[in-house]
């Protein structure tokens, strides 16, 4: 990969230049003002799972900027890697938060991700095709109204506001 080759295998984007994808570079930031609101509503609350998360958000909005604005494989690294990131982090949380399980099956979650995503993927791209690159991104949703459907016995709030997110 030449990360600073232009890529241009998406929709909305109209060319090389900074501006020519400006719906998604300028929507990116609703990821930043989201992140400055949950730091802002933690305050002084000591909960590093949610702050980290927080700060991962704020890193997807400035590397989705990045990708919709210079939309090169350096800028696309730095569009994923932190979605990547903050999937995998919520994934650990959501394990041992919502079913009270320790640490090792959080860790346990996020490393059964992989496979997990893999198949989905798969399964969708010789359904569907690849979905403009977009059918890596199946697995999340299929997994969080997994997550719901399991918590719905314990806690049905929470499962009720994942199922709707």
């Amino acid at each position: 990969m030449n990360w600073s080759e232009q890529v241009n295998n998406y929709c909305e984007r109209t060319g090389p230049e900074f501006w020519s994808e400006p719906v998604n570079a300028i929507t990116n930031a609703a990821f930043l003002i989201s992140a400055l609101v949950v730091w802002a509503i933690l305050g002084g609350r000591r909960d590093p799972g949610a702050r980290v998360l927080a700060a991962i958000l704020f890193a997807i909005g400035v590397g989705s900027f990045l990708f919709h604005t210079f939309a090169t494989g350096w800028a696309a690294m730095a569009d994923v890697l932190p979605i990547l990131g903050f999937i995998l982090v919520y994934i650990y949380h959501a394990t041992t938060r919502f079913f009270d399980l320790g640490p090792k099956w959080g860790y346990v979650a996020v490393i059964a991700f992989f496979p997990f995503a893999i198949v989905v993927t798969t399964v969708v791209v010789s359904l569907f095709g690849p979905l403009n690159g977009s059918a890596s991104y199946i697995p999340v949703p299929l997994l969080i109204l997994g997550y719901a459907a399991a918590l719905v016995p314990r806690d049905v709030i929470p499962a009720r506001g994942l199922a709707i997110g």
